[in-house]
């Protein structure tokens, strides 16, 4: 794999720090079913750019754990052109790392290549827990005539069979989402955004104790008035917040 330079990659930091790297940042900007705005081919290139203003001491852990994750960035490719190739390209990338026992993290782009994202994972592991930040469920069965569009990044991923969904901050869907989901609880749990202030929290130390934990944020999630920089934006978001956990596995897209 082709990496960009520590000082080119995400955070940027010194290239004379010699950890042996745990993490891969994958930017994959997949830009082919966005439905309002565009951009987000670009997403990778901004959040790594943004990431060299951070600062790497982290005053809970009260360290530099970059220092010990060490984090490597693999340089810019072209995208296959084609929804499903660009999919089953990201699949591959990612079945790769993890085979280098490797922890895979993928900036996007559009939701849509959640699917490509955690097959491999789905592969690894019995049960997959997907934590899922947005204002949309994602839930269609597809949108615009495309099964692979970003409108159903979720119901692609509850193809399979061994994947449960929590969702949070959703306050968008069709009646065949509601629908879909009133008849798949079992499967998936929501966390409505109109009840933000009433969100029993603690329940998450029942859902996701020792549980494989897939994470995929889409920042429309965000009340538009934070994240204003999205194709999507909705009313009634959640606010910036921070929290720990103490999840068996934790594996994440943005």
């Amino acid at each position: 794999m082709n990496y960009l330079s520590q000082r080119k990659g995400f955070l940027g930091y010194d290239t004379n720090q010699k950890a042996n790297h745990k993490v891969v940042v994958v930017p994959f900007g997949l830009e082919k079913t966005v439905s309002y705005g565009g951009g987000t081919k670009n997403g990778p290139k901004e959040i790594i750019k943004a990431s060299h203003q951070v600062e790497l001491f982290d005053e809970e852990l009260n360290k530099e754990p970059y220092k010990e994750i060490g984090i490597k960035t693999l340089k810019p490719f072209l995208i296959k052109k084609e929804i499903k190739s660009a999919l089953s390209q990201l699949t591959k990338i990612n079945e790769k790392i993890l085979s280098n026992n490797k922890f895979p993290i993928v900036f996007g782009g559009e939701h849509s290549l959640t699917v490509g994202s955690i097959k491999p994972f789905v592969k690894k592991y019995d049960e997959i827990t997907l934590l899922h930040f947005d204002a949309h469920a994602d839930l269609r069965e597809s949108y615009n005539g495309e099964k692979y569009s970003h409108a159903s990044a979720i119901k692609r991923c509850l193809d399979f069979k061994n994947v449960k969904v929590v969702s949070f901050g959703i306050r968008n869907l069709s009646q065949y989402e509601m629908n879909f989901y009133k008849e798949n609880q079992d499967r998936i749990k929501i966390f409505w955004g109109k009840d933000k202030k009433d969100w029993d929290l603690s329940r998450l130390k029942t859902i996701f104790k020792e549980k494989n934990v897939y994470i995929t944020f889409d920042v429309d999630g965000f009340d538009a008035s934070i994240m204003p920089a999205t194709g999507t934006p909705e009313p009634g978001g959640v606010a910036m917040g921070r929290c720990t956990s103490n999840n068996k596995k934790c594996m994440s897209n943005f």
